[in-house]
């Protein structure tokens, strides 16, 4: 069976205006639905197979997008904050009509990736516990990071607040000193999203995070081209594999 909508409320979605601004154009002959001018803004269509022109331009309806974010310090992973920049004031204004949100959280210091969508579906399989979805992060920690640190993080660790974290899998990719002030380099991939996790999870061995970055997030890497603050959205092929590895 055909999936129609009003025209309205598909133009709305896709930014072209708002209702009234709508009926205006609909007045003066701009909307077309398989060449044929529109009377009735309100009318049914199928955005999949009716031909929708705005002014002569095609319409090529989408109901969910989905985006890369290099996250930068200083904002926060909402879509609206009363004191800071959130990662949604960073996007193109087209995307203001769909209402995408960030699927998890960044720390307002914490950098790297982030998804946004408006796929709620999507965005619930990715968060729920129970898909164990693998999250790793690039982090400087202060100081000498060990074998004892990673046999640790292979068991679980206790947080502060008695909580034990599931086990996390840690590389050492450089070993720190303190008495030359360098920190060790580490990357940390864990299944759950507590809190200030990644932070935590060092203190509990003593230790203190001072950068940290999300380089993976699922069958999803971030894409070391994009800026700071930049955002692209998902090829194909990896929407694809973020589908087949949680949409289940």
């Amino acid at each position: 069976m055909k999936q129609t909508q009003r025209l309205d409320k598909i133009l709305a979605h896709m930014g072209i205006g708002t209702r009234s601004e709508l009926k205006r154009l609909t007045k003066g002959g701009a909307i077309l639905v398989n060449g044929v001018k529109v009377k009735d803004s309100g009318m049914q269509v199928n955005p999949d197979t009716d031909l929708i022109t705005v002014n002569g331009d095609p319409v090529v309806y989408r109901e969910f997008v989905y985006l890369m974010m290099n996250k930068p310090q200083g904002v926060v992973s909402a879509t609206e904050d009363n004191r800071d920049r959130t990662v949604v004031d960073l996007l193109d204004s087209a995307y203001s009509p769909f209402d995408v949100f960030p699927v998890g959280r960044l720390d307002k210091d914490t950098e790297g990736f982030l998804l946004l969508t408006n796929d709620g579906k999507l965005a619930h399989n990715l968060l729920s516990p129970r898909k164990h979805v693998p999250k790793t992060y690039f982090a400087k920690v202060e100081w000498e990071v060990g074998e004892a640190d990673r046999a640790a993080f292979a068991q679980g660790v206790i947080l502060d607040d008695g909580y034990e974290t599931l086990p996390g899998t840690l590389t050492i990719l450089s070993v720190g000193s303190e008495s030359v002030g360098q920190p060790s380099e580490i990357e940390l991939t864990i299944m759950e999203g507590k809190f200030h996790q990644v932070k935590r999870m060092f203190q509990a061995v003593g230790k203190t995070v001072v950068y940290l970055k999300r380089i993976s997030m699922g069958p999803l890497t971030l894409d070391e081209s994009l800026a700071l603050g930049d955002s692209r959205e998902l090829r194909e092929d990896e929407l694809i594999a973020l589908r087949n590895a949680h949409e289940v």
